[in-house]
């Protein structure tokens, strides 16, 4: 980058808007072209930023923010704005452990208004500081740029109705309609704010309505009114927007600069004279200005490193498949032999490997969109009818749909299959992506199984063990890949709530759940190197615990260390010393799992200390401490 650009001399949105008009166009050109080369080294989301560069760069001109609030949505589409903010330069350490995050985080920036990690929440928030706003009695306007995929998810369309209902003169909606989420759009929604017409073509329709209609006799006056109404209905992807009582303007072309920046400056004008809340339709191409990325946005929408001039990735290394991949597989070959299994997913088939059964099962194939709260219901009503559903959600999304799983499956006994993949740590994710929280929040429901494999072998029997259960049953696995172990041929269910004894002994019990245990067995043969013999579980199951196998352990042993890839409070370990207590087991006894603290990008299971080493380190630790009570004995 040896050429001076406009973007370098950008620290803050002021800098911007002390350029003349007729630059911003080059400033977002800029924007584009750094995302590109910095993306291309770095990985991250690309196509969503490129897509969104123009509605950003322009809302920034226009409005004075940070005074003026902009609310992003999910943050995938949040590059320019960083750019824009004061991180450019901090860019090759995006999502890197003490660098800046793929999200938008409010410890971050002044700038960065509202955290985005979820989909779908951008005009409740928005709407919410609008509303702070004038309590305070406070100027400024508020934006929330939300995609048309977000626009799936129910609680946009909750904000929209109260936003109308309470006619919030600050507020101002961009829609950024580009067809996508991560997958192509899915629904009713999508289909209605796609472009049959190019605006233009509405347009002239509409003056040849006017036209035809004043051309009419006075007594068809009431006649002329019913038919303008129906052309609108007919050609206007505006009207429920209208009826939820917000300005709707649009469609404009979201990459013509001078379109945006005059659109946004009526929106302004519009707010500033009393019109009530704001919608701008503005349909974009996600990965616009970059070819490879408008051909296939899904595979450019979250990217490793790649060549900008061929488009191509680095060649990946050599690795055993992914547990995301064995799910899938394993699915499609339990669905070959039950015609009542079903597969779910909220937006994410790709990401949940459910891409691979809609291929082989399209019929059987339902992608809900960003609406995880609805694919558990819609999981639960094909379950009250016999079919067998599994809802491969991510553990972190499926958080949205609590109430669902509590009262919607587990309190009616359903037989619903919940894969949730990206539990534990998610490395440059970060914080609103940690799968820490859902052994915590199955738990504790009725009738419910919690499963964790030990690698991808065990995952492929867990999950047949979860379909045949007769109830509520969840699987929890890693992102990333599995161990390489060999897969057995034949899939078999394991009984439930059965433990594997991994290794033997008399000194310390270490119970693991999930991939750990390959961890707690490497640390059982370094203690046994030093000494202490420990007893080594592959718990399998968070719920029910195999309690007869375990109690004779535990009274041998005289001391228990839990382990597991989730947060200590209210997880496996909490749920072992519960056990413990209601049995009047005392014996010493160590929880290892995530801390108290958010876990932020570029946190590792080594950083967190569950590694062999900290395993054994521990162990020692624990032994000496059930030493020394049995001395005071």
């Amino acid at each position: 980058m040896s050429e001076t650009r406009l973007l370098h001399g950008i620290e803050s949105p002021a800098d911007l808007r002390a350029l003349p008009k007729d630059k911003v166009e080059q400033v977002a050109d800029e924007i584009r072209s750094e995302i590109l080369e910095q993306v291309s080294q770095t990985g991250g989301h690309l196509a969503s930023s490129l897509g969104a560069v123009e509605l950003i760069t322009a809302i920034h001109y226009v409005f004075d923010t940070p005074r003026d609030r902009l609310v992003l949505d999910v943050g995938h589409q949040g590059y320019p704005h960083k750019m824009l903010t004061g991180r450019r330069v901090e860019f090759d350490r995006i999502g890197r452990s003490g660098g800046i995050s793929k999200f938008l985080r409010r410890s971050e920036s002044e700038y960065d208004h509202f955290g985005a990690g979820h989909a779908g929440t951008s005009i409740s928030a928005a709407l919410g500081m609008a509303r702070a706003k004038l309590h305070r009695g406070e100027d400024g306007l508020v934006i929330a740029l939300i995609g048309d995929g977000a626009m799936t998810a129910g609680m946009a369309f909750e904000a929209l109705n109260h936003a109308g209902h309470l006619q919030e003169r600050n507020l101002i909606v961009v829609l950024n309609d580009n067809a996508m989420s991560i997958s192509p759009n899915v629904g009713a929604m999508s289909s209605y704010l796609s472009r049959k017409l190019s605006a233009p073509m509405v347009r002239r329709m509409k003056g040849w309505a006017k036209e035809f209609l004043g051309s009419l006799p006075g007594d068809m006056l009431h006649w002329a009114r019913k038919a303008e109404e129906s052309l609108k209905v007919f050609f206007s992807p505006g009207l429920l927007f209208e009826a939820l009582n917000f300005r709707y303007v649009g469609p404009i072309q979201g990459h013509r600069m001078d379109v945006v920046l005059e659109t946004f400056e009526n929106a302004k004008q519009m707010v500033a004279a009393g019109s009530g809340p704001v919608l701008i339709h503005a349909l974009t191409e996600k990965g616009h200005g970059y070819a490879p990325a408008e051909a296939n946005p899904l595979k450019y929408h979250g990217v490793g490193r790649f060549d900008v001039g061929s488009g191509e990735f680095a060649p990946a290394k050599a690795a055993p498949a992914s547990y995301t991949r064995v799910f899938s597989d394993t699915l499609i070959r339990l669905a070959r032999e039950d015609e009542r299994i079903v597969a779910i997913t909220a937006a994410m088939a790709p990401g949940t490997g459910l891409d691979h059964f809609q291929r082989k099962f399209p019929a059987r194939f339902y992608d809900v969109g960003i609406a995880e709260q609805h694919a558990v219901t819609f999981a639960a009503g094909l379950a009250s009818e016999g079919m067998k559903p599994v809802a491969a959600i991510y553990s972190t999304f499926l958080q949205r749909a609590y109430d669902q799983l509590v009262h919607d499956v587990c309190l009616q006994n359903l037989d619903v299959t919940f894969a949730l993949d990206r539990a534990g740590l998610v490395g440059a994710d970060g914080a609103t992506h940690q799968g820490l929280w859902d052994i915590a929040y199955f738990r504790n429901l009725p009738n419910t199984l919690v499963m964790a494999p030990k690698d991808e072998n065990e995952l492929q029997h867990m999950l047949a063990t979860a379909i045949r259960y007769p109830g509520p049953a969840a699987v929890r696995f890693p992102r990333g890949s599995g161990f390489g172990v060999p897969l057995d041929p034949d899939i078999k269910a394991i009984p439930v709530g059965e433990s594997e004894l991994l290794r033997d002994g008399e000194d310390v019990l270490i119970l693991a759940l999930g991939t750990l245990a390959h961890a707690a067995l490497e640390a059982g043969q370094e203690l046994a190197s030093r000494g202490i013999s420990a007893a080594v579980v592959n718990a399998r199951f968070a719920r029910p615990l195999d309690e007869a196998k375990w109690l004779p352990l535990v009274r041998r042993c005289g001391a228990v260390l839990t382990v597991e890839e989730h947060r200590s409070a209210g997880g496996f370990g909490s749920a072992v010393l519960e056990w413990l207590s209601a049995e009047g087991v005392t014996v010493p006894t160590r929880c290892m799992g995530i801390g108290d603290a958010l876990m932020e990008h570029g946190e590792s299971l080594e950083t967190q200390g569950l590694t062999a080493q900290e395993i054994t380190e521990t162990a020692l630790a624990l032994v000496g401490q059930a030493s020394e009570l049995d001395g005071q004995d």
